[in-house]
């Protein structure tokens, strides 16, 4: 079983909340049993081990159980979020994707297959080996938007190491090596996710005070709006410990004024890229 020391660790924390989604909350062994219900889903379209599939959506619970679904089956998951959109077409291409899967709270999830062959060297020899698969995309800043294939097996190695178990919003999306980080580190860990819909300042601000937020994931262009829309002042931020900040340089006078806004706060920069993981700092 593909990472199955993880499913292990997860039903280990029991009734414990796992995921805060639309002020509705989900135990860890609610998670393991959606987990499995899934895997059945997946059984009865047709997908198996080595498929490459599209997740398209955020972290709603049914699409984090889709994703660990995925990996115990041993196939290469090409996570796809709204702003894809554009490109999509280009973006399966890429990738070969043979099926097609979007979550849907209310039901099964929506499947169709393609019909694709996969071709490409490096993804036929992590089929071969049996290890579930990670497509990320590049941005596409300097031209096509270029595809990076990771054993999930190998990337997920570093979550066995247990850390401190905290209340975590989900800033950065599935089809970022920070959102795949943010959400494996948290729920190894037996903290909270706190997925987040609203990305606008108040947004953010309202699911920290609601439910007492700990660490905040995110990018200095969001800093910056924070400070300057100052939804840091109508809300409750108290529960913050650490801020967490990368993706883009950070501006030094952003820095200050976000020190003086928050001085309770502990700033971090991390690092990462989307070839390599998000390194610890």
């Amino acid at each position: 079983m593909a990472a199955g020391w993880l499913l292990e660790r997860l039903a280990s924390y029991g009734d414990q909340p796992a995921i805060v989604w639309r002020d509705r909350l989900f135990s860890y062994d609610d998670r393991v049993g959606r987990v499995r219900d899934e895997s059945g889903t997946l059984d009865a379209s047709g997908i198996g081990p080595g498929d490459v599939v599209t997740l398209e959506g955020d972290f709603s619970p049914s699409a984090c159980a889709l994703l660990l679904a995925l990996i115990e089956r041993k196939c290469v998951v090409v996570p796809l979020t709204v702003s894809a959109k554009p490109h999509r077409s280009e973006l399966l291409e890429t990738a070969e994707v043979q099926w097609e899967l979007t979550p849907l709270e209310a039901g099964a999830p929506s499947i169709s297959r393609r019909e694709t062959v996969v071709e490409n060297a490096l993804t036929r020899q992590l089929i071969a080996e049996g290890k579930p698969g990670l497509v990320l995309f590049s941005s596409g800043s300097t031209g096509k938007s270029k595809a990076v294939l990771h054993d999930f097996e190998m990337l997920l190695e570093k979550f066995k190491t247990k850390r401190h178990a905290k209340r975590t919003v989900t800033f950065l999306l599935l089809d970022h090596i920070g959102g795949i980080n943010t959400l494996f580190h948290v729920l190894s860990n037996g903290g909270v996710v706190a997925a987040i819909e609203d990305c606008d300042p108040d947004g953010v601000c309202a699911v920290i005070e609601e439910q007492r937020v700990e660490i905040l994931p995110t990018s200095p262009t969001f800093l910056n709006l924070l400070l300057v829309s100052e939804a840091y002042r109508r809300h409750d931020l108290t529960s913050l410990e650490l801020i967490t900040y990368g993706t883009e340089p950070m501006p030094a006078t952003t820095l200050e004024r976000l020190g003086a806004a928050l001085p309770g706060v502990r700033l971090q920069q991390t690092y990462g890229l989307t070839e390599l993981g998000i390194l610890r700092s």
